[in-house]
């Protein structure tokens, strides 16, 4: 696993926006993944781009967001005006659950991503998108990670099922190693697959039900202006209590609004499908998943085969 990057950083240009940031850059480059967050490379422009972000936000999460998201807020204490440190978010964060935001370069092949959650680790982006770009962009950046995932880890419940299903990640890799070498990549991809779909309607794309009707609780929605409220009040969205042999088997597409979600009773509930799924597991119910997105990388499958 590569290790955390203490590179200087006097030479390298300042600013560190999505795609376009110097000390990203050099630490793909470097081959490392774990990095530290410099916060003095931070632009005007990259907190203008917070500022305005957060701002737009505030009416939208009071109307839409799950009780536990506001509290988490609250609790996180975020300057509304400055890219956060995460040095302070885990230090509000960690006596709440244990978890702590993880600063890393880039994308996280998948087990490393699911053990990190096993250990009350959450890979964070520290990049932000441009301030004139303020909508959708095909890339996680520090403002869907801290203030779309952040606030719910402050939530025990939340917290426990995030962690349950990290070792789900670890029951994979050692079930994996039982099969015949012939079927390993078919049997692994697809077991990958169903999680990728399970975390997709539930950690990213999530709603849940309360007295005040739905409620959202995914990070994908709540960092998201215009799907926030589409995800709610559209005629178009189908919304469906979530049956587990529905979203193992349901592909999605990333570059438009979802047009079918999937929504909780509670968080204990979602702890119960997170056992549900390892059961399932176990079983070799998701040993072949209806094929399609997504597509399963050969990064992906490594990481499993590694472990």
């Amino acid at each position: 696993m590569a290790q955390t990057t203490d590179f200087k950083t006097d030479a390298i240009p300042a600013g560190l926006t999505t795609t376009q940031a110097p000390f990203i850059e050099q630490a793909q480059r470097n081959g490392e993944l774990y990095i530290h967050q410099p916060y003095e490379l931070y632009s005007e422009e990259n907190h203008l781009a917070w500022q305005r972000l957060f701002a737009r936000m505030q009416d939208r999460w009071h109307r839409y967001a799950n009780e536990y998201f506001l509290k988490g807020i609250e609790s996180l204490c975020f300057n509304p005006d400055r890219v956060p440190r995460l040095s302070d978010v885990n230090e509000f964060l960690c006596p709440l659950t244990g978890f702590k935001a993880k600063p890393v370069s880039g994308y996280v092949p998948a087990y490393l991503f699911f053990d990190c959650l096993r250990n009350r680790e959450f890979p964070t982006t520290i990049t932000i998108r441009r301030s004139d770009r303020l909508d959708y962009l095909p890339e996680p950046d520090i403002f869907h990670d801290i203030a779309g995932h952040v606030p719910m880890h402050t939530d025990k419940a939340f917290a426990d099922a995030l962690v349950r299903f990290g070792d789900c990640a670890r029951t994979a890799a050692e079930l994996v190693k039982s099969v015949p070498e012939s079927d390993q990549a078919h049997v692994l991809a697809s077991i990958i697959r169903a999680m990728a779909r399970f975390f997709w309607f539930t950690i990213e794309f999530g709603l849940m039900n309360s007295k005040d009707g739905l409620k959202v609780y995914g990070s994908g929605l709540l960092s998201s202006y215009g799907e926030i409220e589409h995800c709610i009040e559209s005629p178009k969205v189908q919304r469906y209590p979530i049956q587990l042999k529905w979203v193992i088997n349901q592909g999605f597409e990333i570059d438009h609004y979802q047009p079918l979600l999937f929504y909780v009773e509670s968080f204990d509930h979602l702890f119960e499908l997170v056992d549900e799924l390892e059961t399932w597991m176990k079983a070799g119910k998701l040993d072949n998943v209806a094929p399609g997105e997504p597509v399963v990388s050969e990064a992906d499958l490594a990481s499993f085969m590694k472990a």
